[in-house]
């Protein structure tokens, strides 16, 4: 086991911190996940497609879902027995390689449309203008990563109050909203499970089941996630605080790396269980869920519809549609719980947007500098530069949603061949991926590269017509 030490120096032995006791300590990194990929894939996307063609297609959040799992759980490898972060990994092998992912992470992100879609949702309950209305969600969202003394766990707080209003939205639902007969047609999503892209377009199929869930830059940010909270080699590296309320700091470069020792290896076999076990039970489970009801929820309500479009949009229709059928309470509480959901949405992007290029710059280019002030300096840039967006009076400008569109799948296709690279190459051998891991890594790979392709050529034919 050689770690490349050109660009970066080798990691420092240290033991492997002892597993918790039991597994509720270690449950919030896949909840996060969780929250913040809950947007509008999961309230717009996934549902759309149930109002147009029913539950033929709701088995694609489940290999999407899976695909993540599998890019979650190496990315999470590399970061428990390092304490580094997937990225450091890469830009071992070329120093670059952050900074490129960093910045394709702002190119997808750029466009404060998570916060617009939240203050969009807000006018339907309060009325009131949009671009106000976002400009002070983003100003919010600064200011709540700006106070959190640690910021991980505000973070996991706000996703998990989020995850449970999500929950409680379902189980009201399921009693007030989804009759009978709906329930009834849930068998088809296996029964009649096909690919309707004569109806729907293969890129828009092909985005929904690749990105149910996460995507782009937000699964590299597990390795950031896991870290603050303390898993594995992870421990000895400091949390990022609030330069206002917090008292540690943020300082590290490189990792630590354990021997494989026999006391070692029984703590990673334990780590390793947990860490599975929280992302299938929290990211994966919550996910396929929240797909599942809102297909559901749409089906049984704005199924056949005329009219219906792939927006934000369709939300307003379906809510309106809820109250038609249930009574004007369930509307209204469905746009509360989707306002909310999508502002958790908006902070958990701010949050891994920045928390990438803070660690990238920190690892490979400013190392004397502190990396939580990093941090909420390129909060604030996000925030501002999304103000800026707003004020300039432009809906979302097609070349960002190309930008968007295209950066998400080229990220997920490159850095899958680098995962297998960096796991395959710096770990010892005793934890490195099994064939099976490896397989479903050379899986991911070919499924980003062909997806990347896909939207390009389509999004391209779009910006042309």
């Amino acid at each position: 086991m050689v770690f490349p030490t050109r660009h970066l120096p080798a990691p420092e032995v240290r033991e492997l911190p002892e597993p918790p006791a039991n597994f509720r300590r270690v449950i919030g990194p896949g909840i996060i996940a969780a929250g913040v990929g809950l947007a509008s894939g999961e309230f717009i996307l996934f549902p759309y497609i149930a109002s147009q063609v029913g539950l033929v297609f709701v088995w694609a959040a489940f290999v999407g879902l899976a695909t993540q799992y599998f890019l979650n759980m190496e990315i999470e490898r590399y970061t428990l027995a390092t304490g580094e972060t997937a990225l450091t990994g890469f830009s071992r092998y070329w120093r670059h390689w952050g900074l490129f992912f960093a910045i394709l992470a702002y190119f997808a992100n750029i466009w404060p449309g998570w916060a617009t879609s939240s203050a969009t949702l807000t006018t339907y309950l309060v009325g009131g203008r949009v671009t106000p209305i976002a400009i002070g969600f983003l100003l919010l969202i600064g200011i709540i990563l700006t106070l959190a003394p640690v910021v991980y766990q505000a973070l996991e707080k706000i996703q998990m109050v989020k995850v449970a209003a999500v929950l409680l939205l379902f189980v009201v639902g399921s009693i007030a909203a989804i009759g009978a007969s709906a329930w009834a047609d849930a068998p088809q999503i296996i029964t009649k499970a096909g690919l309707p892209y004569e109806e729907l377009g293969f890129a828009l199929l092909m985005g929904a089941l690749a990105f149910a869930g996460a995507g782009g830059g937000q699964n590299l940010c597990q390795s950031n996630w896991i870290r603050d909270k303390g898993f594995g080699m992870g421990a000895y590296v400091p949390r990022i605080v609030s330069p206002v309320t917090g008292r540690l700091e943020a300082a590290p470069s490189t990792g630590f790396i354990f021997e494989t020792t026999g006391e070692n290896m029984n703590r990673w076999r334990r780590w390793w269980r947990f860490a599975n076990i929280e992302q299938l039970t929290t990211f994966v489970l919550i996910t396929f869920l929240t797909i599942f009801f809102t297909s559901m929820l749409a089906y049984a309500t704005v199924f056949g519809d005329e009219g219906l479009t792939n927006n934000i949009s369709f939300l307003k229709a379906e809510g309106e549609a809820l109250n038609d059928a249930v009574g004007g309470w369930f509307g209204t509480f469905f746009w509360i719980i989707g306002a909310f959901s999508l502002f958790a949405a908006a902070l958990g992007i701010v949050d891994y947007t920045s928390r990438l290029a803070a660690d990238v710059l920190k690892t490979a280019y400013l190392k004397s500098f502190n990396e939580s002030k990093m941090y909420f300096a390129l909060v604030w840039g996000l925030v501002l530069v999304g103000i800026l967006v707003l004020l300039s009076g432009v809906t979302q400008p097609l070349v960002l949603l190309v930008i968007s569109a295209v950066t998400g799948g080229l990220m997920m296709f490159v850095y899958s061949a680098l995962l297998l690279l960096i796991n395959l190459r710096l770990l010892p051998p005793e934890i490195r991926p099994r064939a099976g891991r490896v397989a479903a890594l050379v899986w991911s790979f070919l499924l980003f590269g062909f997806l990347s392709v896909l939207t390009f050529n389509e999004q391209i034919r779009k910006l042309f017509e």
